[in-house]
């Protein structure tokens, strides 16, 4: 296993990170819609409120606050319902409680002085945030960027402080044993303060030492057993709305699918937390609760992805809430111009930025990676076959590239010879 993940700890990545600002659960849908379109994820972590608010905390009281993740997707789902479609200033006043999903599990507070290779195991095991403590000065730093992380965070230390400060440059095996006095060693101004690291920052911290890890980046997807066949679709003639009946699980997305007369699948799209992040919630719920599946990604290709957003920035945001004026929807006012039910037209019909994003079984791990964090997604379908005859056989997400990360190298005679050549490189750069 590379020696990236030992030498490293969960504090190099916190640098440039903002505070966590708790959004609460007694906050309003309303509420959830701005704060999940102005978060730099598809999803916000929802808490309970503190009890007593001058109240000191561990960090057992704080992991118990935690209630789970809203999405996007949950957020639509839920407008999506006849009760909240016929009253939607009720349903815009709805407390975000009664809608997100309690999972205690997706979100572990750790010490900034955790071995990355420590943080990466958890995430494998199901987790999706970690909250760190935002500390300035700690023991447990990293041999390599302790330099650089100490020559930034002194600034913010009186000059006694500095005077006193040794920088440690110790072994990994350290990292981990001398995690416990990085909170003692935190000066007052920064105590209680955290920020949240998500699956995709740990994959854009990968994929800025992929020397590191080869021969890993350049093998190929399918030689890293990296596709998850067991992944969540919908057939383009069946209703959009079965979206809100099913858990997609992990990534949580649906892949629309054309059946060809051989028996194949071939994807015309998706509903997913990555493309719902930034549109107009209302007019998607409309879409999710009245069109097919098929009907919903056109009418996406029909600029609506563009429309929903633009739809949304027209309306008043009053103390954070979107406006809650009813409106009357329907399929020319959300932007949709549905189409004929027999979806034979080929993959071609299907282009534009809400085509979904594939690659194929040879496809690199590095090819991947860059693609999902260019296109800030949580996922990349894989397909096999040319052009329009290609078909779905899986998808990866930030799981998968995390087990893929953490597996054993395959020998240079799984590469090709052109990979070895950059392989080789890239090691000497």
């Amino acid at each position: 296993m590379a020696s990236v993940f030992f030498y490293h700890v969960v504090g190099d990545l916190t640098v440039g990170k903002p505070e966590l600002e708790e959004f609460y659960e007694t906050e309003t849908i309303g509420s959830a819609i701005r704060a999940i379109r102005e978060s730099t994820e598809c999803g916000i972590t929802v808490w309970k409120r503190k009890t007593h608010m001058g109240m000191a905390e561990n960090n057992d009281t704080r992991q118990q606050r935690f209630v789970g993740i809203l999405t996007s997707l949950d957020v639509v789902s839920f407008l999506a319902k006849p009760q909240c479609l016929e009253d939607q200033d009720k349903a815009m006043k709805t407390l975000v409680s009664d809608v997100v999903v309690p999972d205690n599990a997706l979100l572990k507070i750790v010490d900034p002085g955790i071995r990355l290779i420590d943080a990466l195991e958890m995430m494998k095991q199901g987790v999706r945030r970690l909250l760190v403590l935002k500390s300035t000065v700690w023991k447990g730093m990293s041999k390599r960027f302790s330099i650089l992380y100490n020559g930034k965070w002194l600034k913010n230390v009186d000059n006694s402080s500095c005077n006193n400060l040794s920088i440690n440059v110790s072994a990994p095996s350290s990292a981990a044993s001398s995690a416990s006095s990085s909170s003692s060693s935190t000066p007052p101004f920064m105590r209680n303060k955290f920020c949240c690291l998500s699956r995709e920052d740990i994959i854009r911290f990968l994929i800025g030492c992929l020397g590191a890890l080869a021969p890993l980046p350049l093998s190929s997807i399918s030689s890293l057993g990296a596709i998850n066949h067991n992944y969540s679709s919908i057939d383009a003639s069946l209703p959009a709305a079965e979206a809100t009946q099913k858990n997609p699980g992990d990534p949580s997305a649906f892949a629309i699918m054309e059946s060809t007369p051989d028996g194949r699948h071939r994807i015309l799209g998706e509903i997913s937390v990555s493309k719902l992040w930034k549109c107009d919630y209302i007019a998607a719920a409309w879409a999710l609760a009245n069109l097919s599946a098929g009907q919903f990604i056109m009418g996406i290709e029909d600029n609506v992805s563009s429309r929903w957003l633009t739809d949304f920035n027209n309306n008043s945001l009053d103390n954070g809430v979107e406006s809650t004026r009813p409106r009357k929807i329907s399929s020319m006012s959300s932007g949709y111009s549905p189409v004929s039910p027999t979806f034979g037209v080929g993959r071609g019909t299907y282009r534009g930025r809400s085509a979904p994003l594939t690659c194929k079984t040879t496809s690199s791990l590095a090819a991947v990676m860059a693609q999902m964090l260019s296109h800030r997604a949580t996922h990349v379908w894989v397909t096999e076959g040319e052009d329009d005859d290609d078909v779905l056989v899986g998808v990866v997400g930030y799981a998968d590239i995390l087990v893929a990360v953490t597996s054993k190298p395959p020998s240079l005679s799984a590469l090709t010879p052109r990979s070895i050549i950059e392989l080789r490189l890239e090691n000497h750069l």
